[in-house]
């Protein structure tokens, strides 16, 4: 588009390229959450996604996509926004309501006060995630239940993922993250996480450009000390470091080599013995290691090139 045109047609050239920027943004966000869904088989025909609404930037985001992406989707599926309302003092009940009311999608409203049963339970100081977070989860299958929803979609996205990773690997000693589908404990319901692909800071630009009703969490979002944030902070810092280095942490998760690692659980270390075939997958530890992934940059500031060789 040339600034002649731009001129002729009287618009001034910074609004059309915030919304030629806005227009590829919307791609990308339908493009990563239809790919995530095809590649995990998340949505099929004729399921009820129960899209759970929390008043944050990435549920309503989330449902903003699926609406799109029910539009013009090869299938035919439901979808219903359910809240919890957790009775968390000073929370603006009417403003969800009003939202979706507004955006003509299916709704429910639960109340279940569980604020006061964590307040109740966990002392004053200690991290009150995990108590609330099990609450929240059986009132939701409850829920889902009555409501007849197949599928319950949660709004967790690729650096929800990262930080799961890195959070069980610093404070767990597991190599584990947020699976972008699962079922439930008792075996009865199929949760998943269409935002699997996507970038947080794509969803806080999209939140800013549609200008969603954003409640914060009273309960939790005073919690500055959590590891969560902490981890969140470093991960932030490196990707503004090192641009590329999340792409190519969160790609390793789908790149798993069970031989490589040292999970006897995972790969019969006892059992191996040469057969005298050659293997391409087998081990090189003679050759000299290329980390050729682009955007890798370095670690502790030693180029990657030389880190496997310290």
């Amino acid at each position: 588009m040339s600034a002649t045109w731009t001129e002729e047609a009287g618009v001034p050239a910074a609004p059309l390229k915030i919304e030629r920027e806005t227009h590829k943004l919307e791609k990308r966000l339908c493009r990563e959450v239809g790919r995530a869904i095809v590649d995990f088989n998340m949505i099929e025909d004729g399921d009820k996604v129960m899209v759970c609404v929390s008043g944050g930037k990435d549920s309503y985001a989330l449902l903003d996509i699926l609406q799109m992406l029910k539009a013009r989707a090869p299938i035919h599926f439901d979808i219903v926004a359910v809240n919890l309302d957790q009775k968390q003092p000073g929370f603006p009940e009417e403003v969800l309501p009003a939202y979706l009311t507004r955006l003509g999608v299916p709704f429910h409203i639960e109340n279940q006060d569980t604020y006061s049963i964590v307040k109740r339970v966990i002392p004053e100081g200690k991290t009150t995630c995990g108590l609330c977070s099990r609450l929240r989860r059986g009132i939701l299958y409850r829920v889902a239940d009555e409501l007849g929803a197949t599928k319950l979609a949660l709004g967790h996205h690729r650096d929800d993922m990262l930080q799961t990773f890195f959070l069980n690997m610093f404070f767990a000693g597991k190599l584990k993250s947020m699976p972008p589908k699962l079922v439930s404990d008792d075996g009865r319901h199929v949760v998943i996480r269409p935002l699997a692909y996507v970038a947080e800071k794509d969803l806080v630009r999209w939140a800013q450009h549609r200008a969603f009703p954003i409640i914060p969490c009273t309960l939790c979002g005073s919690q500055g000390n959590l590891q969560r944030q902490q981890v969140g902070e470093m991960l932030r810092e490196w990707d503004k470091k090192y641009p590329g280095r999340i792409e190519n942490m969160f790609g390793a998760l789908q790149n798993v080599v069970p031989s490589h690692l040292l999970d006897g659980t995972r790969h019969d270390f006892k059992g191996l013995k040469a057969t005298g075939v050659a293997d391409e997958d087998g081990d090189k530890a003679f050759d000299a290691p290329q980390f050729v992934a682009p955007g890798l940059g370095a670690i502790g500031g030693v180029p990657a090139l030389r880190v496997a060789h310290l």
